[in-house]
């Protein structure tokens, strides 16, 4: 007896829903967890762990911090690369701060708790932290000395033209001293919280100062990387922390140096990206050679 036209319609989709669901429901998993135990796989399937005694202490494959339980870095141990993923090298948050290189004014709201800074200010302070902990000199184009981004908001009498009649520093606030004293004889006010002064009729105006054009702070030492999730830092990073972690482990410098290349890669199928050091493994490395005094 031939089915009613609508019976056969839902028994077809049935059968359907129930092979999609053995092939890519059951059979498809399956097989993608027995090719994950594949020697020389395996470790990658299990997320790239790395034990110490017996203790998960991380992944080869996802970066982490190196810092105390207030957020200051560990000076014993090489620093990674800052992370935009939820509090840091976070994988359920992985993601970039969608800040790009217009981002250059702050949000100085009157409550501390909303203000946000720019991603200029951002990478001024980490170059200002970095400049402080290892030695040298942090200073960046377009950054202040103490460490925000150096924007002026120029106000000139016709709007975009004429004499300028007011100048702010609009990523400090008080007390600070303004980076520039006067601008084209104006003198320079600090910002005042709650007030967009672009909105007000301010001409955005970045100020390059007379910082070096190649920062002693690497790039990757300021900013994230896109997924915020990357467990390596460039060599020139690494090279830049040898002489701390070699000073504060009492241990030659030379030393430090050599684990350091050991613990380089290079470019993926030889010119693909760039060399990098994987920073976990290298501070495991230190603590079996050089154990902190």
């Amino acid at each position: 007896m031939r089915l009613p036209t609508w019976l056969a319609q839902h028994l077809a989709a049935l059968r359907a829903v129930l092979v999609f669901t053995v092939l890519l429901g059951i059979a498809y998993p399956l097989a993608m967890v027995a090719v994950g135990r594949i020697p020389g796989l395996d470790g990658r399937a299990d997320g790239s762990l790395i034990s110490v005694d017996g203790r998960t202490v991380g992944s080869s494959l996802i970066g982490q911090s190196f810092t105390d339980a207030d957020g200051n870095p560990i000076v014993r141990y090489f620093q990674s690369r800052p992370s935009a993923a939820g509090d840091g090298y976070d994988p359920t948050s992985t993601s970039a701060s969608n800040l790009g290189p217009e981002s250059v004014v702050d949000t100085i709201a009157t409550d501390p708790e909303e203000s946000t800074q720019s991603l200029l200010t951002q990478v001024c302070a980490r170059s200002r932290a970095v400049g402080e902990l290892d030695g040298v000199d942090g200073s960046r184009p377009f950054c202040t000395p103490d460490g925000v981004g150096a924007v002026l908001a120029v106000f000139r009498a016709d709007g975009l033209t004429g004499p300028v009649t007011r100048v702010v520093s609009v990523n400090q606030t008080a007390p600070a001293t303004p980076f520039l004293a006067t601008y084209e004889g104006v003198p320079v006010e600090l910002a005042q919280p709650g007030h967009d002064y672009v909105a007000e009729g301010g001409i955005v105006t970045p100020i390059r100062g007379d910082a070096p054009a190649d920062p002693a702070v690497p790039a990757d030492a300021v900013t994230a990387s896109g997924s915020g999730l990357d467990p390596h830092i460039s060599p020139a990073y690494a090279e830049l922390q040898v002489n701390r972690v070699a000073r504060e482990r009492g241990a030659d410098p030379a030393a430090v140096r050599r684990l350091v290349e050991a613990h380089t890669t290079g470019r993926a199928l030889g010119f693909m990206g760039e060399p990098g050091v994987n920073v976990l493994e290298l501070n495991l490395a230190l603590d079996r050679e050089f154990p902190a005094r």
